[in-house]
């Protein structure tokens, strides 16, 4: 019967012109550009040639790129698991004093991360930076470099993505069952037994997604390895980059991706495999609400206590440090000096006032803007037909359209670029390498599997009756749409394009791939500050950029989570709920989201950058 409904529906004129374009658009920027990059590395004159293995082979700096990758991809996923479970327990599992302090100080990464979090620490603790000048004033002899290379990259990711853990692995262990817990208690278990064996196996499918996502994250990191790595420590996405800058080695750049790509694909395969085979239960049907834990032993209480409050301040440090400094002149600044005297409005002003500073941020705000708009608004009726019409053709695109997740976002650049860089017939005979669309198009093609994932959740979570009574009283399939479906969902839908707007502000690992360089968006601006050498004025520019995003940033995680929440708590039926826009996260603002979470994930999660 849905199948010959659903052919029934492929007849419809609306329909078939959404497919035709649909599928110009997933031939023309999700297969082709992937496809042709294939081609232009393996078949560069029409047959097949190893040339670009061997010159990857051959070449040291390659070679040591994807050595340092894989060992960061691997460690971070033990650090950011320590700290983050570590931050989890602290602030929903154990009593700690403050923890809600605590929360906030940690989730300090939901309002900047990236290129933003990387130059951050990099003014505070490299060699030119406030504490490295502060210290080196006691100990002149001390090496001012020693923020650099692997340590800083691991230090700073693994703080940047435990974002992933405050928000999955937050929302989990609040569904672990008390009842079982005191269970276990009165059979004598100790905490530690109770917290190995009884709270962490219910943990286990959500750990297992945010693993797939430090891992990942790791493995095509591209921010904090180019600004805190230095000559000595670099990763495969920046060495894509370089080697993308000249034609003569671009085969290298292409290969790079490809095998980012295909370590990106296995990595999903294994985990997913894992994930599957392993056993996730929780022993009493009823579940009864959990309730901190008091730490029994006087030493762990206070140990666990320094370490949350440590963490702390290794986490708000660079948001209120760059916050004081964003009002201080430049010589305090260039001194590293921090005193009333040297307030000062001036680089606010300065910022607001002067084209040339403001034009950056205006910049990014233009494409985040356009790129979620136009990504929500071009799949609210495709979604529709993907979620309400189950076919081979829908089944067909809806695999299409994940293919971001898929893919490192280097991966998708490099294509893009490699593919339009001469005319094409997919596009009439137009070139888009070097101009400004070639970027929104990147920018809409990376939140395309999101966006169908959380719209997707919305349309099923509206009540069927409101659909078939429309239709009793003969209602078209479109008037239906666009006065019953379309008000039902437009508060999640203005919700998801007010989080990809967010996630995209302070893009850097896609724009400096495809930026126009008249019309640089704000994270090549950030980068080019963290540069030796750079205006003092640069720097007060980036500490400004950086508030004004945290205030953007801000203002929109409270109008989609503190609003939408209100809302949803008022009618739990909202689609938001089950969009997971209001209960739990659907974006991470500190990480490249384009791969997708393990089957055991709720629809809810969303990966990192």
């Amino acid at each position: 019967m849905s199948r010959s409904i659903g052919r029934k529906m492929l007849r419809s004129p609306l329909v078939v012109v959404t497919l035709v374009i649909l599928t110009w658009f997933t031939a023309a920027f999700l297969v082709w550009p992937n496809l042709n990059l294939l081609a232009e590395t393996f078949f560069p004159s029409g047959q097949f040639s190893g040339r670009a293995v061997e010159k990857l082979l051959s070449s040291d700096r390659a070679m040591k790129s994807l050595g340092n990758s894989f060992l960061l991809a691997v460690v971070l996923t033990v650090t950011v698991n320590v700290v983050g479970v570590f931050v989890v327990l602290v602030t929903q599992y154990f009593s700690i004093r403050g923890s809600r302090m605590l929360w906030l100080g940690y989730a300090t990464t939901f309002l900047f991360g990236g290129i933003v979090l990387a130059a951050g620490y990099k003014f505070i603790y490299g060699a030119d930076g406030i504490i490295t000048k502060l210290v080196a004033g006691y100990f002149p002899d001390m090496d001012k470099q020693w923020f650099g290379g692997f340590f800083a990259v691991l230090f700073v990711m693994t703080f940047a993505t435990t974002t992933n853990h405050l928000l999955f692995l937050g929302n989990a262990i609040r569904d672990v069952d008390y009842q079982t817990i005191e269970a276990a208690r009165n059979m004598g278990a100790s905490e530690w037994t109770i917290l190995r064996r009884v709270v962490l196996p219910v943990l286990k499918p959500t750990l297992f997604a945010v693993t797939i996502l430090s891992f990942l994250t790791g493995l095509g990191a591209l921010s904090a390895p180019q600004v805190l790595g230095g000559e000595g420590f670099q990763t495969i996405t920046p060495m894509i980059l370089t080697f993308a800058g000249t034609s003569t080695s671009r085969d290298i750049a292409a290969l790079l991706a490809i095998i980012l790509g295909v370590a990106t694909i296995t990595m999903l395969a294994v985990m997913t495999r894992l994930e599957r085979g392993g056993t996730y239960y929780s022993v009493t049907k009823v579940s009864a609400p959990l309730q901190k834990q008091r730490i029994a032993s006087p030493l762990a209480n206070a140990v666990i206590h320094a370490l949350a409050y440590l963490l702390f301040l290794i986490y708000v440090s660079p948001l209120v440090l760059i916050l004081l400094y964003s009002f201080m002149d430049g010589a305090a600044i260039s001194t590293g000096v921090l005193t009333l005297e040297r307030f000062t409005p001036e680089n606010y002003v300065r910022v607001l006032s002067q084209e040339s500073a403001l034009r950056p941020f205006i910049v990014s705000i233009v494409y985040s803007g356009l790129a979620a708009v136009i990504t929500v608004g071009g799949l609210l009726f495709v979604t529709r037909i993907l979620q309400k019409y189950r076919t081979r053709i829908t089944g067909t695109f809806e695999y299409l359209l994940h293919i971001p997740w898929i893919l490192p976002a280097a991966m998708i650049a490099l294509g893009l670029v490699m593919t339009y860089d001469r005319p094409n017939p997919l596009l009439g005979g137009l070139v888009l390498s070097g101009t400004t669309v070639i970027l929104l198009v990147a920018f809409v093609v990376v939140k395309i599997p999101f966006t169908l994932r959380m719209l997707k959740a919305a349309f099923a979570s509206v009540n069927d009756s409101m659909e078939e009574a429309a239709a009793i009283m003969g209602a078209g399939g479109l008037y239906t749409f666009r006065r019953i479906l379309l008000p039902a969902v437009l508060p999640v839908a203005a919700a998801i394009a007010a989080l990809n707007f967010n996630s995209q502000l302070d893009d850097y690992d896609t724009a400096v791939f495809l930026a126009h360089p008249l019309y640089q968006p704000l994270g090549l601006q950030i980068k080019a500050s963290t540069d030796g050498g750079a205006d003092v004025n640069a720097i007060a520019n980036t500490f400004v950029y950086t508030v004004l995003l945290m205030i953007v940033m801000g203002l929109v995680m409270y109008l989609v989570y503190g609003r939408a929440g209100k809302r949803t708590r008022r009618n739990p039926r909202h689609p938001s709920a089950a969009a997971g826009i209001a209960t739990g996260p659907v974006a991470s603002t500190t990480s490249d989201a384009h791969v997708p979470m393990g089957p055991a994930a709720s629809e809810q999660n969303q990966p990192v950058p």
